[in-house]
């Protein structure tokens, strides 16, 4: 679990500094004055001003944070040339967008270098039924099963050895263990000789241009995906049948990081992938408090031809905020109370 909780405070720093040198690399690009780039949250460490934006090293090792001028004292910026207000609403709305943008783009390489480094091929156990050999001599799923590639060779092995002793070699863990066990002659349908679900795991390694198109192509229908599956949870609300089931926390996500830590450097990286995407998704849902939420703002400003009133953003923001706040506890009282 230790290593779990490392990884994730490598992936999250990595996660939001990139979301936030999006929003300060744009904000920069149309001459904007960004007052602090943060690494990290505060209490501040050390900090160095170099030319008009202080550089800050903070304490807490949770990403980081951009403050450009006028971003948030609407009524200052008002008066200042260089004052995010300022901007025409198309280029604050690219400011805005740029974190989103960022994130896809880091999981875009990240899902880039693993297809060109490659996955290990392997045959992954992903169901024990009830009462099967795998069940009885302690298969679990998620177990690798090893000397196998492919999920069709290892059936064929199985169903040569029906009612034979054999012995499996499983790796849990980054465990070598043994398993005795003896496949059925005649299986109940749709169970197999010894019970257990399984799924190809791997990928072949691919030339550089390949790797970054297939990364493209992942990445896309990943996000297509991911789009689906909040319509689909925000849809089940309104009709009583939402569920938090599918849904992992912190603590979840610990877990699974632990657990790709031990299967190699290639599966961190397509973690951070799949992570990263995830955040790009939900950053751009237009709700308070969210990078969605301020270019839905900014919609409505673009309709009504004038800027919302700043108290009435402020408070929608912090209404958003404590609502996110309280989803991720309930969420992670859930992956408690699963643990």
């Amino acid at each position: 679990m230790l290593i779990g909780i490392i990884f994730v405070v490598i992936f999250l720093s990595i996660l939001i500094l990139v979301h936030e040198l999006g929003h300060f690399l744009f904000a920069k690009k149309f001459g904007l004055l960004v007052e602090e780039f943060g690494f990290g949250l505060p209490p501040k460490i050390f900090s160095k001003k170099i030319g008009e934006t202080t550089y800050s090293f903070n304490a807490l090792p949770f990403g980081g944070f951009v403050k450009i001028f006028g971003e948030d004292n609407l009524e200052a910026g008002q008066n200042r040339e260089r004052s995010f207000i300022n901007l025409k609403i198309w280029q604050r709305a690219i400011v805005l967008f740029s974190g989103v943008l960022f994130n896809f783009l880091l999981g875009w390489l990240a899902f880039s270098i693993v297809f060109a480094v490659g996955l290990p091929q392997a045959v992954v156990i992903t169901e024990i039924k009830k009462n099967s050999p795998a069940q009885e001599v302690g298969i679990l799923a998620g177990d690798k099963i090893i000397d196998f590639q492919k999920t069709d060779e290892f059936i064929k092995y199985i169903n040569e050895q029906q009612g034979k002793n054999i012995v499996l070699r499983i790796e849990r863990d980054g465990k070598i263990l043994n398993f005795k066990t003896t496949p059925r002659i005649n299986p109940p349908v749709n169970e197999g000789a010894l019970g257990v679900g399984l799924i190809d795991v791997g990928l072949q390694k691919k030339n550089p241009l390949a790797s970054f198109w297939e990364g493209l192509k992942t990445s896309s229908e990943l996000v297509k995906a991911i789009f689906m599956s909040i319509t689909k949870l925000i849809a089940g609300v309104f009709v009583g049948k939402a569920s938090l089931e599918s849904v992992t926390g912190p603590i979840g996500i610990v877990k699974i990081t632990a657990q790709a830590g031990t299967l190699g450097f290639a599966y961190l990286i397509q973690l951070l992938a799949l992570i990263s995407l995830n955040l790009a998704v939900i950053n751009i849902l237009p709700f308070p408090a969210l990078d969605g939420g301020r270019l839905f703002f900014l919609a409505i400003e673009k309709i009504k031809g004038s800027s919302l009133n700043p108290r009435t953003e402020k408070l929608a923001n912090t209404i958003g905020l404590v609502f996110l706040i309280l989803l991720m506890i309930a969420i992670t009282i859930k992956d408690i109370v699963r643990l």
